[in-house]
């Protein structure tokens, strides 16, 4: 997939800037799937995905005439409890990517997750 970013200028004064750069609005702007990486040795694939704040249960892996599709749930709270405001974040939402891969032995793939990476081995045949 490819995204593009809004060019800024370099105009420090207004307060349209400041507001750009609230971390707030910056996350819901950049409602991005997932950062992967795909590994190709002799025997297998290695895929190593990115899913931070996803608890394991809401992951769901599908492996289906040579695409391998994980799709995944995240949902976040956050409170900044600062001169007598509560201020709550929350990001949430479905993700999905899904990956051409052939000449895969479906029954011996492996996935783990840990420290919110996911890990898949997918053994060639």
């Amino acid at each position: 997939m490819f995204q593009t970013v809004p060019a800024r200028k370099n105009n420090k004064d207004s307060s349209v800037d400041e507001f750009f750069e609230d971390n707030f609005f910056s996350s819901a702007l950049m409602n991005t799937p997932f950062s992967v990486d795909v590994k190709e040795t002799d025997d297998s694939y290695l895929l190593e995905a990115d899913l931070p704040g996803v608890k394991i249960e809401t992951i769901e892996l599908d492996y289906e005439n040579n695409y391998l599709t994980i799709r995944a749930k995240r949902d976040d709270t956050m409170e900044d409890k600062q001169d007598n405001y509560i201020r709550r974040e929350r990001k949430y939402g479905e993700f999905r990517r899904s990956f051409y891969i052939d000449d895969v032995e479906e029954d011996k793939i492996d996935a783990s997750f840990n420290d919110g990476v996911l890990k898949l081995t997918l053994p060639k045949q």
